[in-house]
């Protein structure tokens, strides 16, 4: 598979992952820090819907297709704006090092 076009990469997303800082009193608090910042090509491919905490909560699926990047793991998330895009595989598309295919769920917050 060839990767997208270079006009497809036009969104400019925030990788993070999660950090645990020591709350002084023996435990912890998870922030969120930047990785990197990478465009990428984001594509919608389904969506759901299921009861959680007695709430409906809407659940999408996207596709987030970028640059080979070592060391992306389904820990991190990618950031637009207010958006969040939860990492649920990473694949290394034809394993060539070349493009990286994420497969991402954004949630209802």
């Amino acid at each position: 598979m060839s990767g997208p076009d270079i006009g497809e990469l036009r969104r400019r997303l925030t990788l993070e992952q999660a950090q645990r800082v020591s709350d002084g009193a023996g435990g912890f608090t998870e922030t969120w820090v930047e990785v990197a910042t990478v465009w990428a090509a984001l594509r919608p491919s389904g969506g759901s819907e299921a009861v959680e905490a007695d709430r409906l909560a809407g659940r999408v699926s996207h596709e987030v297709v970028l640059r080979y990047r070592p060391g992306v793991t389904p820990a991190m998330h990618f950031r637009l704006g207010a958006r969040v895009f939860h990492i649920l595989a990473a694949i290394d598309v034809d394993e060539r090092k070349t493009w990286l295919r994420c497969q991402c769920e954004e949630r209802d917050l």
